[in-house]
């Protein structure tokens, strides 16, 4: 089936959103010289010898339609791709207003034609398996849409980055393109009894009004024909990895998401439990998220709600992305403007902005060569961390340990 049946077609009532749907009748990635006449988009440069791409997979609920759009806004680069999810809950209408929104808010997002929004949304049960079923789906679609991104990166409505997409590119360029992200153990204590064992359906697979999902009064025995891992379902996955989750050359990838179909929660282990039961990537994971959080004592289901005494933290952790945040938290702010370097309605500029710059003009409004990054201040942080994380990668010591 063709892409673009899964992409949401742009449509609004207005006469400016009918000449922009007009002009991207074949998919939201056509290019609109209705609002500005714009330099043809430097011709993006991909492999071996050029910055790597990302593919972000952006999801949220009814509701978050302006928080994703922040925060596409403050990850975006027209080197990477990305793919906006709102949940079967949201209205046609909220997702029509992303989409138009994400299109008209930045001119190179019109140009470069990689930002594209789900239009036949699934449902996204976290205590279930359709968020997971919604993730291999967006997995997919990307793979689909670009044959040249590197990392798969998955990020909720909640979440806001702590680097430029500058700072990120040029760190990342200097890593295996075959690494992935991924926070995990073996060692499931409590989780074995609570979290692996119990046999659930979710409702939210074969029911359209239904987030729930069903227990069975029976436990089922830990597997023996592969090690469970669980971790963080917040993941950044080498391309290779998703085209093996996706293809499944061997079967595993199959047979295990047949398993965590009835898992409890199903996006805390099956990334993790393939990566690390795979001959040929066990030995290709990095055990993190990548993801600042601040957790209650003991660990609830999900970590605190970030504020702005946090900030410092956040600031000197090194780490590209945070959560979790309430909208338009004055936190995000202070991220912007001391961080980021972004002002609310704009992406966060980088090394392709180049526009002159005034106070009311975005510097993003024009670019340059978007094959060259300049890092800031947090890109030396992140590059200390990840210099520690291959470090232990390389020793063997913290990656897929049975």
């Amino acid at each position: 089936m063709a892409v673009e049946k899964w992409l949401f077609p742009l449509v609004s009532i207005s006469f400016v959103s009918l000449i922009l749907f007009l002009s991207a009748i074949s998919g939201f990635t056509a290019s609109s010289a209705f609002f500005s006449r714009q330099p043809d988009p430097t011709y993006v440069h991909h492999g071996p010898g050029y910055p790597p791409a990302f593919a972000y997979y952006i999801s949220g609920a009814r509701g978050d339609g302006q928080r994703i759009l922040r925060l596409l806004l403050a990850v975006y680069h027209p080197r990477n791709r990305y793919l906006l999810h709102l949940s079967h809950d949201a209205p046609d209408a909220e997702r029509a207003a992303l989409a138009s929104a994400a299109k008209l808010a930045v001119p190179a997002i019109r140009a470069f034609g990689n930002v594209d929004v789900v239009g036949k949304a699934g449902a996204m049960t976290y205590m279930g398996s359709s968020g997971l079923a919604a993730t291999l789906h967006a997995a997919a679609v990307l793979l689909r849409l670009d044959k040249s991104w590197d990392w798969f990166v998955t990020l909720r409505a909640e979440d806001y980055p702590l680097v430029t997409p500058d700072d990120l590119i040029h760190v990342f360029s200097s890593m295996p393109r075959d690494l992935n992200f991924i926070d995990h153990t073996s060692d499931l204590g409590w989780k074995e009894a609570q979290r692996v064992q119990p046999i659930i359906v979710d409702a939210g697979i074969y029911l359209s009004k239904r987030s729930q999902y069903f227990q069975a009064s029976e436990k089922r025995k830990t597997p023996e024909s592969f090690k469970f891992f669980t971790g963080s379902p917040w993941v950044i996955l080498s391309r290779s990895f998703i085209e093996y989750c996706i293809l499944g050359w061997d079967n595993l990838p199959r047979t295990l998401l047949l398993y965590f179909t009835n898992v409890i929660l199903s996006q805390e282990g099956y990334f993790h439990s393939v990566v690390c039961n795979s001959p040929e990537f066990k030995n290709k994971t990095i055990n993190s998220d990548l993801r600042y959080m601040e957790w209650d004592n003991p660990p609830q289901m999900e970590p605190l709600f970030l504020n702005y005494t946090f900030f410092e933290k956040l600031a000197q952790s090194g780490l590209p992305f945070s959560r979790k945040f309430r909208e338009d938290d004055a936190l995000l702010d202070m991220i912007d403007e001391s961080i980021l370097r972004r002002k609310y309605h704009w992406v966060t500029p980088g090394a392709w902005c180049s526009a002159k710059k005034s106070l009311f003009s975005d510097p993003c409004s024009q670019w340059t060569n978007v094959n060259f990054v300049r890092p800031g201040p947090q890109a030396q942080k992140l590059g200390i961390l990840t210099k520690r994380l291959l470090e232990e990668w390389k020793s063997g010591l913290n990656s897929c340990r049975l």
